[in-house]
């Protein structure tokens, strides 16, 4: 992987709402949505990396579709991205620290808060703490994700710095360690009445992610399997004005990837 660097992207309009709103520089960073999150059930999809119309695969137990492995299928460009952040990632055959360089070295030059992992998850615990190393040499920066992997959140449980700001991610393999741990954690919701049943706010811009102490709910959104419980709820939503947060997608399109 000789002179090739990590792409870190913009805010989707959903972050950009974010970063508007506290006039900080945001940036992302994603990998192969589901080919890298081991601990993924009931959001898993996944795109393959020289995939064709059709090829989006939704897991056994999918409950609500991966927004991203949708965009992934959609735009090519965004496919071959990630698979080639997740090259460089597999390139460094040293421990952590040498990955933790490797990501230091390649970060943006100018951003106040970035989100590791709008597609992708921390999929092995190397990875996990080459992030944890770089978000504690770079204190003046804020790290943050939303993750399924608690295994390696939990083995490091007392090590975590203020700025690396994780959120469990609810649906997962290993959702157990959520309430053994008194986890923050982030519940895909189906409707603003569950939401307000299980007492959980709704994040809209990422803010209770990157900044919040207390668990909150995610709205249903993106392109759900046909005739799924998600797809219908997402319907219902829709006609009471949710429109969703990527606006350049049509329905049309993420429809048609898994036809």
């Amino acid at each position: 992987m000789k002179n090739e660097t990590l792409s870190f992207g913009l805010p989707n309009a959903k972050l950009k709402k974010l970063a508007e709103r506290l006039k900080l520089k945001l940036k992302t960073f994603s990998i192969p949505s589901g080919w890298t999150c081991p601990a993924a059930l009931e959001c898993l999809s996944k795109f393959p990396r020289n995939g064709g119309k059709g090829d989006l695969k939704d897991g056994p137990h999918t409950k609500f579709r991966c927004f991203q492995a949708s965009a992934e299928a959609l735009y090519p460009s965004l496919r071959k991205m990630v698979w080639k952040n997740f090259d460089i990632l597999k390139s460094s055959k040293g421990d952590d620290l040498e990955l933790a360089d490797l990501i230091q070295r390649m970060l943006p030059d100018k951003y106040d808060i970035i989100r590791i992992h709008v597609g992708g998850d921390f999929f092995n615990q190397k990875y996990f703490d080459a992030w944890l190393e770089v978000a504690r040499r770079l204190p003046e920066k804020i790290f943050y994700a939303y993750t399924k992997s608690l295994p390696y959140w939990i083995k490091r449980l007392d090590e975590i710095p203020e700025n690396f700001v994780l959120t469990a991610s609810r649906g997962g393999k290993h959702d157990e360690l959520i309430n053994s741990h008194n986890l923050k954690c982030a519940e895909v919701v189906f409707s603003e009445k569950e939401a307000v049943e299980k007492g959980l706010e709704i994040d809209h811009d990422d803010w209770h992610a990157a900044f919040g102490k207390e668990s909150f709910a995610l709205l249903i959104h993106g392109v759900q399997p046909k005739g799924s419980k998600a797809s219908k709820a997402l319907q219902k939503l829709k006609k009471k004005g949710f429109k969703g947060y990527n606006k350049k997608v049509t329905l049309k399109q993420l429809n048609e990837l898994s036809d």
